[in-house]
């Protein structure tokens, strides 16, 4: 199976940034398209992005764009979510997923996933 470690969360106040880092084993980084989402307490679990194992394609959900950018590093195993301009409604605790097959923005699509780390906006 794939196992994937999820670090970078954080409390920040609104406009700040965080990094999100996703480091992934037990198969080839390189062959694995990769997706974040998020999920608040009573709520679905929503896309926030998604990038192709190439790192050529990158896909954002409508509320990020523009503040939120996706990178994969293959020498490191690893998948990065940089956060700016963070506000208080981005609150949530992100995963990290490894795609398997489907729709890219469903999570039932994503085979492996993190466990998770809180990311906290408030004043």
């Amino acid at each position: 199976q794939v196992q994937l470690v999820e670090s970078g969360g954080g409390l920040v106040q609104p406009g700040e940034s965080l990094r999100l880092s996703c480091e992934v084993s037990g198969r080839t980084f390189s062959t694995l398209a990769m997706g974040w989402f998020r999920q608040t307490p009573g709520k679905e679990r929503d896309f926030v992005a998604a990038i192709n194992r190439y790192g050529s394609n990158t896909y954002y959900a409508e509320s990020v764009k523009g503040r939120f950018t996706l990178s994969r590093d293959d020498a490191k195993n690893t998948v990065y979510l940089e956060m700016n301009k963070l506000k208080p409604e981005d609150t949530a605790v992100y995963y990290c997923a490894a795609f398997g097959s489907g729709i890219y923005h469903a999570p039932a699509s994503y085979d492996y996933w993190g466990q998770g780390t809180q990311v906290t906006v408030s004043s």
